[in-house]
C-alpha cells in the first residue's frame, strides 16, 4: 500500500522547511505540518494522516505527550509513528518503541532518502498490523 498522507510535528521551523522539501517535492506526499503538539492534536482529525512523523524534543506538549493526545483519538488510534530525535540512546530508542512507535529516525536525518524510509517503514507497519 502507497503511503500518501504524512503529519509532521515539529517546532523547529528549519527542520520542518527540510522536511517538506523531502516529502512534498522530492517524495511527492500530502504533508500536514505542524509546529506543536496542540496543534497536531487540533488539525490531525480533519487530516486524516496515514503516518505520523514526531519530534520528541518539543515545549508545551513533547512528543510522548503528544502521542499520547493523538492516539486517544480512536481514527488515529493505530496510525503508525515514527518518532524523530537528536537525542538518541539506545535504553531511550527503545523507550520510543515501547510506547507504540514503529521507528526512530535520528536527526540529522537525510532529507533525499526520509521518503523513501518513511515509505519502507509504513510497508513494514501495514504487513505487521
Amino acid at each position: 500500500m502507497a503511503l500518501k498522507r504524512i503529519m509532521h510535528v515539529e517546532d523547529d521551523e528549519s527542520i520542518r522547511a527540510v522536511a517538506e522539501i523531502a516529502l512534498v517535492d522530492v517524495a511527492g506526499f500530502e504533508l500536514l505540518s505542524c509546529d506543536s503538539g496542540a496543534s497536531a492534536v487540533a488539525q490531525a482529525s480533519g487530516f486524516n494522516p496515514e503516518l505520523i512523523l514526531l519530534d520528541v524534543m518539543m515545549p508545551q506538549m513533547d512528543g510522548m505527550q503528544t502521542l499520547a493526545a493523538l492516539r486517544a483519538i480512536p481514527e488515529l488510534a493505530s496510525v503508525p509513528v515514527v518518532f524523530m530525535t537528536a537525542k538518541i540512546q539506545q535504553a531511550e530508542k527503545q523507550h520510543y518503541l515501547d510506547a507504540g512507535a514503529i521507528a526512530v529516525i535520528d536527526k540529522p536525518f537525510e532529507p533525499m532518502a526520509l521518503g523513501d524510509r518513511l515509505q519502507q517503514l509504513f510497508e513494514q507497519a501495514q504487513i505487521t498490523n
